[in-house]
């Protein structure tokens, strides 16, 4: 199991060591039906602990999946912008940094006075893997 934040709530670690475990992402669904043994018994209660990890920047939201995944980039609570590219085929996520896309957001960002919170790039297609075995 991962090493949770110090100050999470047993909730939060429960739902963050069950992320950090996780070969893939999960559905809030999921995970209640992972926690029942733990004490779970109501979406309200995952969702709580979701926002919060979030919040921390332990966990990023998968908008088109409707799902959540552990952070696995170093150093990613210190920004508000998540990357990832999600294979449609195996389901594979993974995480990364486009740098140079980032620094094109923030500067549209404050050219427009908007005030953003919080950025997710979501990249669909095939990884690597499914893409080879779909050419052989």
């Amino acid at each position: 199991m991962a090493h949770a934040h110090p100050d999470l709530t047993k909730n939060q670690a429960l739902v963050f060591g069950k992320l950090s475990d996780a070969s893939g992402p999960l559905t809030a669904y999921t995970l209640l039906d992972d926690l029942r043994e733990k004490g779970f018994r109501a979406p309200l209660q995952v969702y709580r602990a979701l926002d919060k990890l979030v919040d921390y920047g332990l966990v990023h939201r998968l908008e088109s999946l409707n799902a959540f995944v552990a952070c696995r980039h170093k150093g990613c609570a210190d920004h508000k912008t998540a990357a990832f590219a999600i294979c449609e085929t195996c389901g594979n996520v993974q995480e990364f940094s486009p740098d140079r896309a980032i620094e094109d957001l923030l500067k549209w960002t404050k050219e427009q006075e908007f005030r953003l919170s919080r950025t997710t790039i979501e990249l669909r297609g095939l990884c690597k893997s499914c893409s080879a075995s779909q050419q052989a």
